[in-house]
């Protein structure tokens, strides 16, 4: 079953036919908000609002924990991760649908493994290839069934939020060899790969980051909510042609 878990932008999927929500309680606490379970074009699947349905939770005290150990006993068996970001790379314009192959962690502080405490034995996952292959293909192919332009492929810095970051700090992601960034990607793509949940992500560019095209001297909060309503549409479309096509 495809579990969706929607990021700033789209704390709601009106296209799901609503079943039901529970409140799911974890070890690790309280998700971000109950689950909705769903169908998307007849396919069964299930979302959760990362930020809380009323965008109340900063990035920084997601309960990534709760929310992938909730989805996984809902019964979930492959997450697509919706989030936005800011551009760093030139030829990523605000607007642009983003499908991610790469992540650069710069978090810090957030609880990012399941296998810690007690007698818990240590446990190390390959992480080489942090998005699933076969599930990126997945929806670029959803996306071309939708008639939807993304690219294929960049390299997610993952910061800690929920500041945007210093003109200084893009320069060195760029030099690191990012070309996107984002506070939300880490641990969530780590701690779906512990649970051995494919997991990949769309993203949506909000703004150019700081330092760079219209945000060379500050960013341009006032554009962000027009262009992600009209991104989130087509995301919409993208998700919807997963289903279509029974992924």
């Amino acid at each position: 079953m495809l579990a969706i878990i929607g990021g700033s932008g789209l704390t709601q999927l009106a296209n799901l036919a609503v079943e039901r929500r529970e409140v799911v309680r974890t070890p690790y606490g309280e998700p971000s908000g109950p689950l909705t379970f769903g169908r998307l074009c007849s396919q069964p699947a299930i979302f959760i609002a990362r930020h809380g349905y009323g965008h109340t939770i900063p990035p920084h005290e997601v309960n990534y924990c709760a929310n992938l150990w909730a989805l996984k006993q809902a019964g979930a068996t492959c997450i697509v991760s919706i989030a936005s970001v800011g551009s760093i790379r030139a030829d990523l314009n605000p607007g642009a649908i983003i499908i991610p192959h790469q992540i650069i962690d710069y978090t810090w502080g957030r609880k990012s493994t399941f296998h810690e405490g007690g007698n818990t034995p240590v446990v190390h996952i390959d992480f080489t290839q942090p998005y699933d292959s076969e599930l990126r293909l997945v929806l670029l192919e959803a996306a071309r069934e939708a008639g939807q332009a993304v690219v294929d492929g960049s390299v997610y810095a993952a910061t800690p939020g929920p500041r945007l970051e210093t003109a200084a700090e893009i320069n060195r992601l760029e030099r690191d060899g990012a070309d996107i960034v984002g506070m939300t990607g880490m641990p969530e793509a780590a701690l779906a790969r512990e649970l051995e949940l494919p997991y990949a992500a769309i993203t949506v560019v909000a703004n150019h980051a700081a330092g760079r095209g219209d945000s060379k001297l500050s960013i341009q909060f006032a554009r962000l909510e027009d262009i992600l309503r009209e991104s989130m549409e087509q995301v919409r479309r993208i998700i919807e042609m997963i289903c279509i096509e029974g992924k």
